[in-house]
């Protein structure tokens, strides 16, 4: 029988959203110090008791943590073999489960660690013997440049073959940009020389954190192990007192730095030119060259990302749409802190044709980034404290006085943010009753719910999803769903982000710890799972829409679906609302109408060109290391986009005719002359970025809803649930 955690409370910080950082301590002597064996212990007692897959992991798993641990050291297969694999599993796996949970004993982690060091200076010092020689651009290879699915090489001679391409590979990336062989030999030769000093800067709470967090994966891809260092990084950005972009970062597994979460209201958020999923390749900062960080500690990234406010950091960005690495474009964002103005629920009335020549028939739209409450304590004057639920109340009201017809809540850059709010909003569009379902690790479920009889609006009302709507976005539409009270419209689901995390101090579970041995790290551990009032879960499956529409995110590994060991979709028991899915009598017009549109207008095709380009891309696993073919697909790929360019820019001459609605503060403040400053300087475009603006002015998925929204509102027979009186009643004309 396992070792018992002590019975002391933790405090548990509640969050829908958070990625770690890497930390690091000055300290390189590799061995196991008595605070590591004791968080060990601490952590795996954690998982078995308050972790919601608690029973999910059994001791004959144990091995896959060596395996996991290595993919994380090495996540692009390029340094171990198959042989190493097959020894590590062999000589930690059979006592990895007594290593950890009764000894807390981690030297199987620092054994590993010195093997791949060894590994990687090997392959090093072979790179920079192969640099000086001639490359061979003209011969008809490939390299598959995302091998983090890939085995670990057989054996040397294979990873000598791998590498051999791989360099071409890399070099090809500048020498397509118009740069010399020997210019992409130097680039090179920078890269590796910096990743021998990354190295030599790991730390053993580098490692411990490395390999713990290999342990927590094992039982769901949301927890982690934060090292002492770590955590207070992690807590500084739960204040979001440091001043930088306004970016979640993570590092994926080939080795780039990935935005995982654009804050509303921040810098990044307000240039329009970082996106989740695009990738930091370089980051420059005034009057310095441009520091490659691809392979680069997440650490040093993020503090040479943060820094002065009032001072310009360039980034250069590879796009999460883009066909090839070498597709970079540089961003210039001014450093700041974040602006609840920015992030704050905006609306606009779109004027829709009527059923007569002339007429025109105004519906709301209304954009909500994060389910919001209030500000930092360290937030501008300008920055009005408020809510999501209460801005979004101020911008019904408003519309209504507007005299629209039908409310569209557009979701789709909506991450999530407080649960309490996507609870409150809910209770705008409906009476009261439950909107989501909580089961924790004990089994135990609890029912939150709107017990507001008051309505903010009770009419027609649809919500356009994406499959970056996460958490409370998912909890919001959802609801709304079983309760029939809108219409979903979007991507084909949205994230499937349905799991409560908590953060776990370890100090909490050891009091003593902290008197004797100072700083102590932390867990971030899955403790609870959302479910719809009907009982379904949120996770993995998300929300599906009533109208699906095709997108490019379908494409992209976008998704709790697409993460390892992502807990399962379930169902409990629906709790007690009144309220149904919308009939199908009322829907199956709408749907069969937008897919008459999907096959017919010219805005689908031009969406259709862009999705099957991009598809084909995606599935186009080997990239050509001949110069010519390459250089002949940029050009391609160059004409394809002025292309595309050219035709959204005509297409958008059909945008239906709109004007802006803003919250009084929103409109005091730019009286005051404190509205938020353009982010970029003027000038500092490029050709990406008017893309970026041509994109935007033409926004299909948008015009599509609004279509839905307007035979909805011709349709006149069809019903919706009416918020007042929970039973259908007929749509209206205006």
């Amino acid at each position: 029988m396992k070792p018992r955690l002590r019975p002391v409370l933790p405090s548990l910080l509640l969050f829908l959203s958070v990625t770690g950082l890497i930390a690091a301590t000055p300290d390189r002597e590799l061995k196991t110090t008595p605070l590591m064996k004791l968080e060990t212990r601490t952590l795996v007692q954690m998982l078995e008791h308050f972790h919601y897959n608690k029973d999910g992991v059994n001791p004959s798993q144990y091995a896959d943590i060596v395996t996991g641990y290595m993919q994380e050291l090495d996540p692009q297969r390029l340094f171990f073999t198959q042989s190493d694999e097959q020894t590590f599993r062999r000589q930690y796996g059979p006592r990895l489960e007594t290593d950890l949970a009764y000894l807390g004993n981690i030297d199987a982690a620092f054994d590993i660690y010195k093997v791949y060091e060894q590994r990687v200076q090997a392959r090093i010092s072979w790179i920079f013997e192969q640099l000086p020689g001639e490359f061979d651009f003209t011969a008809d290879e490939s390299y598959a440049p995302d091998r983090s699915k890939s085995p670990f090489p057989a054996n040397a001679q294979e990873a000598d073959n791998i590498w051999r391409k791989r360099l071409k590979y890399e070099m090809l990336h500048d020498m397509v940009a118009k740069k010399t062989a020997d210019e992409a030999k130097t680039t090179l030769r920078k890269r590796y020389e910096r990743m021998l000093k990354n190295m030599g800067d790991t730390e053993t709470s580098d490692i411990q954190e490395t390999f713990l967090t290999s342990l927590t994966r094992m039982y769901d891809p949301h927890s982690d192990y934060f090292s002492a260092d770590t955590y207070q990084d992690f807590s500084i950005q739960m204040k979001l007192s440091l001043v930088g972009i306004g970016a979640v970062l993570g590092i994926e597994e080939d080795g780039y730095c990935i935005v995982r979460e654009v804050v509303a209201g921040g810098p990044a958020f307000t240039s329009g030119q970082i996106k989740v999923n695009d990738k930091i390749v370089a980051v420059q900062q005034e009057g310095a060259e441009s520091v490659e960080v691809i392979g680069m500690k997440l650490r040093r990234i993020v503090d040479m990302i943060r820094g002065a406010k009032g001072t310009k950091v360039t980034l250069t960005v590879l796009p999460r749409d883009a066909a090839d690495a070498s597709q970079t474009k540089q961003v210039h964002i001014v450093r700041d802190v974040i602006k609840l103005n920015s992030a704050r629920a905006s609306a606009s009335v779109y004027d829709l044709p009527g059923a007569n020549p002339g007429e025109t028939v105004p519906v709301g739209v209304i954009a909500l980034h994060s389910f919001y409450d209030g500000s930092p304590d360290d937030a501008a004057p300008e920055d009005v404290r408020n809510t999501a639920s209460q801005d979004v109340a101020e911008l019904i009201a408003k519309l209504k006085f507007e005299g629209i017809q039908a409310i569209v809540i557009d979701l789709r850059r909506n991450g999530g943010g407080l649960l309490t709010e996507a609870v409150n909003l809910t209770g705008l569009f409906i009476k009261s009753g439950p909107v989501v379902q909580e089961r924790d690790f004990q089994g135990q479920v609890s029912v939150d719910s709107d017990n507001d009889s008051s309505i903010a609006y009770d009419g027609p009302l649809a919500v356009l999803t994406s499959r970056f709507s996460a958490s409370a976005s998912e909890i919001f539409a959802g609801a709304l769903q079983n309760y029939g009270r809108a219409v979903i419209i979007g991507d084909s689901s949205t994230h499937g982000k349905g799991t409560v995390q908590a953060v776990l101090e370890m100090k909490n579970f050891l009091p003593r710890l902290s008197q004797e041995v100072g700083n102590t790290g932390a867990a971030k551990l899955t403790v609870r799972k959302f479910y719809l009032p009907n009982g379904a879960s949120t996770q993995k499956k998300g929300v599906t829409p009533d109208i699906a529409l095709p997108s490019i995110d379908d494409f992209l590994p976008i998704g709790e679906g697409t993460l390892p060991r992502a807990l399962v979709w379930d169902e409990i028991s629906p709790s007690a609302f009144t309220g149904k899915a919308l009939d199908q009598t009322f829907v199956q017009p709408l749907l069969e109408a937008s897919r008459s549109r999907q096959d017919s207008l010219d805005e689908f095709a031009y969406l259709k060109k862009n999705i099957d380009w991009f598809r084909e891309k995606q599935e186009q696993k080997a990239i050509s290391l001949n110069l010519d073919r390459r250089l002949a697909t940029k050009l391609a790929d160059e004409e394809f986009k002025k292309t595309m360019k050219a035709e959204a820019e005509r297409l958008s001459q059909g945008n239906y005719a709109s004007r802006e609605i803003k919250l009084d503060s929103v409109l005091k403040a730019e009286a005051a002359g404190l509205a938020p400053a353009p982010n970029l300087d003027e000038g500092d475009t490029d050709a990406e970025s008017e893309d970026d603006d041509a994109r935007a002015k033409f926004d299909v998925h948008l015009r599509e809803t609004l279509r839905v929204v307007g035979d909805a509102l011709r349709l006149g027979s069809g019903s919706l649930i009416s918020a007042e009186t929970q039973t259908p009643v007929a749509l209206h004309k205006g």
